[in-house]
């Protein structure tokens, strides 16, 4: 039970003294590449899908 209660200690040591947390400002940013770089690449897997079901409708009629 010993090494538990340490190990949770140690935990809250970490998260609350030993970590750097971001600003806002770098929050937002990172939150802005990540939905951009998102965005692009649904958009160029969908084209993809699109243009082989293109390529496949026009091989396989019917």
């Amino acid at each position: 039970m010993n090494k538990i209660v340490n190990y949770c200690k140690a935990c809250y040591d970490e998260l609350a003294h030993k970590t750097t947390w971001p600003t806002l400002p770098e929050l937002t940013h990172s939150a802005v590449v990540v939905l951009s770089a998102s965005l692009i690449i649904a958009v160029v897997v969908f084209l993809m899908d699109s243009v082989f079901g293109w390529i496949m409708g026009n091989v396989y009629p019917g």
